[in-house]
């Protein structure tokens, strides 16, 4: 198959903006430049647009507004206003990517459109990503693939995570054998796991980043523990520690996802701002590593992706927990930051030639299946 140029945008559950990300792919192959003492060259350009405080404001109330849905279709509250935004928003950050990058929109084959997740329940057969890919197609006049976890819910699937497929094909190119972990912390975190066989599973963890963020801003007024420096002062709640992970989502075998909104910052409540960084930091390193109790083998390496990547506590206590060779994605080449929008410009790909996006061992679905709903100008 001919190579396709594909824009990827993701826009994760921490809130925090779009991520941008331009590649080259026919849905299978994913083309990798090995430069000096073999690092990985990027994949493309990418790009960021972020939230101002009042926009994080009107997407946290919109996603407590969807608490409310019984129906995939269901809008309550300011869910028709946050879904407009959102729109607005990702089509602003692809003119301006394209101007940066001195790109016409007719040399874009097609956009990979994720949306923003407000609701993720797949037992009821329920996951909205808001955001509109009719009008986005129609206002930058390039094709659109949206909505790419409908398919997989409606058949049963979990519909999350997505990206495996990509983690694969970006794993073969580098020339990686299992058995290794490639782990994406966002808000939520999620893993996929190639054996030494190439065979893969995947499946959420539990939290990510969102935990950590929200106690945050809402002790010390910040988007983030700033490299996690919080959280190295404190000392963990070891009792409370222990308890947060007796939940049920950690007993149940892959695959299988999670929504945001399963675990609150403010079970940690009582704790000083130190304490509390340091208890939902663990919180994220003991998820991972309790994940291994469902490995088929376990992984001697890690990559580690996502905003995650770049808190330095919690990679020390992944080293520490999970015992195995961990490297960032920056280290090697690929991208942390823009390592699910590039799956997601995979992903449009992919839908747009009628491959699987989804499959038994990463989603729980019956059968590979593709998915995404096709927007054209």
């Amino acid at each position: 198959m001919a190579m396709m140029r594909a824009i990827g945008l993701m826009s994760g559950t921490s809130l925090d903006g779009v991520d941008i990300a331009l590649i080259e792919t026919d849905g299978e192959r994913v083309h990798v430049v090995k430069g000096h003492n073999n690092f990985l060259e990027p994949l493309g350009p990418t790009g960021y647009r972020g939230y101002s405080d009042d926009e994080k404001a009107l997407l946290r109330a919109a996603t407590k507004d969807a608490e409310s849905v019984l129906h995939p279709g269901d809008r309550p509250g300011r869910l028709p206003e946050a879904e407009a935004f959102v729109t607005q928003a990702h089509a602003e950050a692809v003119e301006r990517f394209l101007e940066e990058h001195g790109l016409r929109a007719s040399e874009i084959d097609v956009i990979g459109f994720h949306g923003q997740t407000v609701i993720h329940r797949p037992d009821q057969r329920i996951s909205i990503q808001i955001g509109d890919g009719q009008a986005l197609a129609t206002r930058l006049g390039i094709p659109v693939v949206s909505d790419l976890r409908r398919a997989d819910i409606e058949a049963g699937g979990q519909g999350a995570p997505l990206v495996p497929v990509f983690h694969k094909a970006l794993a073969e190119a580098s020339g990686f054998d299992g058995p290794f972990g490639i782990l994406n912390i966002g808000g939520v975190a999620n893993a996929t796991l190639i054996d030494s066989k190439g065979g893969v599973i995947a499946f959420d963890t539990g939290p990510g980043n969102a935990l950590i963020d929200e106690w945050m801003q809402e002790r010390e007024g910040k988007n983030l523990d700033d490299g996690g420096r919080t959280a190295a002062r404190g000392r963990p709640d070891e009792q409370l520690l222990a308890w947060l992970l007796t939940h049920p989502f950690f007993f149940r075998k892959p695959p299988k996802s999670l929504d945001r909104n399963w675990f609150s910052h403010k079970l940690a409540g009582q704790l000083s701002t130190e304490d509390g960084a340091a208890t939902l930091t663990a919180f994220t390193a003991r998820a991972v590593a309790r994940a291994l109790d469902h490995a088929p083998e376990i992984p001697t390496r890690w990559i580690v992706a996502g905003g995650g990547a770049r808190n330095g506590e919690l990679v020390r206590l992944l080293n520490y927990h999970l015992r195995a060779e961990i490297t960032t994605a920056d280290a090697i080449g690929w991208s942390s930051a823009y390592l699910e929008a590039q799956a997601f410009a995979y992903l449009a790909v992919r839908s747009l030639q009628g491959l699987p996006i989804t499959f038994p061992s990463t989603t729980g679905v019956r059968d590979d299946m593709t998915g995404g709903v096709l927007a054209r100008p």
